[in-house]
């Protein structure tokens, strides 16, 4: 996990950083959203930033009919639009001329099939030295253009280094991902892959690590013996819109739970590993996964809510719901949001419950871990106005603003004994220069530098599935039922009684 924040907050830290070693970055599908709205401006951020030297380039791989020219002129006109919209993930204000000249006299094209090996043959001709290939692609394409990157020879690691990043999702069940991770090991090294979860590159999910194993405060606290429970919530206001056809197949369950929820669980309930090497992370994440109590038919139909937003008001406008959307089943039952009472059955969070949650069309866009404290005694204020006591709450914020807040009780100004909440508040905008970024940089960073300590390794994938497949096969045994919300609501009503049996609730997506 290389420390390139310093170097992304500002001129006066670019040295806390040295430069990635030239390479050439392949991206398979570079016509594509991800490509335009991420990938690219992350190169840019990190040309402003000196993270890339002159030997760098882009290769952009894909069907459409274009030169050089055209998709340097196309991506040009879409970092021009993004510089001006203030409300998306990459909003720079203002685009700086020198580093985007930089990086688009880089960026070269080539028209090609991903299934036809002259693809394949072509781009072995224009690469020397080390490389990186990104599969910016649909998960069908995984298996066939990494066999023919390494059929090709494209994987041997000859005068530089040679490495795939794959997006999620990481197969569709448990079968899938591990045939998808066994043609993986089966065509090249297990170091020379990077499954890439962009919710790793976000600076508060990386200080959690900062934050438990380095405060002599909080770690000796993080166990069964001080905390209640944790609540992990992933909350988006935007519905599935556009993205029907692959949505109706996949749904929340698949297209969160394996990957982004399951890393910010095994960052926050993981035991300290004896270096921040790449493997010793990730044999720790992995731990937390395969502790991870599993589910029977009864626990799934006890401890998972399923649900689909319906028709409501989000932002003072009218929503449609989920099956009003395109390319949407008229009579679908694919959840749109997912809540998972989970028990991690080690020795550190034995009786502690991690309750999950994630779902579109909510009232807010949230990313946060919220980790309840026993507690204190009441003993001492049973003859005082006190009547309950402010639960000591830890919210680490994820996005869309980056920090963390802790509540603790304090007494209120005045001659009587009364108990006031407290929130202590830590924002990284209030004591960093942060700049726009993606969350893409520090990964991309890391994958060019060889440290795969924000990627998954085929272990902590297989051990993500191993936890959902029996509700999978719940669902498709017509076991579950889904729930339906209204847009811009907080949820189905049972995902609140899943906690309300336990004498707990949710914390408001409004507090």
């Amino acid at each position: 996990m290389a420390d390139v924040s310093a170097a992304l907050s500002g001129p006066e830290s670019l040295a806390a950083a040295d430069p990635a070693p030239p390479c050439t970055l392949v991206i398979f599908g570079a016509s594509g959203d991800l490509t335009k709205r991420l990938l690219i401006p992350s190169i840019y951020n990190m040309r402003q930033a000196r993270l890339l030297q002159d030997g760098f380039q882009v290769i952009g791989v894909d069907r459409v009919e274009r030169d050089d020219d055209a998709y340097r002129g196309a991506l040009t006109e879409a970092m021009k639009s993004f510089a001006g919209d203030k409300g998306g993930e990459f909003s720079p204000g203002t685009l700086d001329g020198d580093a985007w000249g930089w990086v688009r006299d880089r960026l070269f094209y080539q028209v090609g099939d991903l299934g036809d090996a002259g693809t394949y043959e072509a781009l072995n001709r224009r690469i020397n030295g080390s490389c990186v290939f990104y599969l910016a692609v649909g998960a069908r394409f995984f298996g066939p253009v990494l066999t023919r990157l390494a059929d090709g020879g494209l994987m041997k690691e000859e005068g530089g280094f040679r490495r795939v990043v794959v997006e999620k999702p990481f197969g569709h069940d448990l079968a899938s991902a591990k045939a998808l991770n066994q043609l993986i090991l089966d065509k090249m090294d297990e170091s020379q892959v990077y499954r890439i979860d962009h919710f790793l590159g976000k600076e508060t999910v990386q200080n959690l690590m900062a934050l438990r194993f380095s405060n002599g405060i909080f770690e000796p606290l993080w166990n069964r013996n001080y905390i209640d429970h944790v609540q992990i919530t992933a909350a988006e206001t935007v519905g599935v819109e556009k993205r029907g056809a692959f949505y109706e197949p996949t749904g929340a369950l698949r297209d969160m739970v394996p990957n982004h929820m399951f890393q910010l669980l095994a960052m926050t309930a993981m035991e300290p590993p004896n270096s921040f090497d790449a493997d010793a992370v990730r044999t720790e994440k992995a731990k937390v996964l395969q502790a991870v109590k599993p589910f029977t038919a009864e626990t799934v139909a006890r401890d998972v809510v399923r649900g689909q937003y319906g028709p409501g008001r989000l932002g003072g406008k009218e929503m449609p719901g989920y099956r009003e959307e395109p390319d949407v089943a008229a009579d679908s039952t694919t959840e749109t949001y997912i809540a998972l009472r989970l028990m991690v059955d080690n020795f550190r969070w034995a009786g502690v419950p991690f309750y999950v949650r994630t779902g579109k069309r909510m009232t807010v866009r949230r990313t946060e871990i919220v980790v309840h404290f026993k507690q204190a005694p009441y003993a001492l204020f049973r003859d005082t106005p006190v009547d309950k006591l402010t639960p000591n709450i830890m919210v680490i914020h994820v996005q869309p603003s980056e920090g963390i807040t802790l509540n603790i009780s304090a007494k209120v100004p005045g001659p009587t004994l009364h108990l006031g909440r407290v929130a202590m508040d830590f924002r990284y905008a209030d004591y960093f220069n942060t700049p726009s970024n993606t969350g893409y940089e520090t990964l991309l960073y890391d994958v060019m530098i060889g440290d795969a300590t924000l990627f998954q390794r085929a272990d902590n994938v297989n051990a993500g599935w191993q936890v959902v497949q029996p509700v999978l096969d719940a669902v498709e045994a017509g076991h579950t039922q889904v729930q339906s919300y209204a847009a811009g609501s907080a949820g189905p009503a049972a995902a609140d009684a899943l906690l309300e049996r336990d004498g707990r609730h949710w914390l408001g997506l409004g507090t």
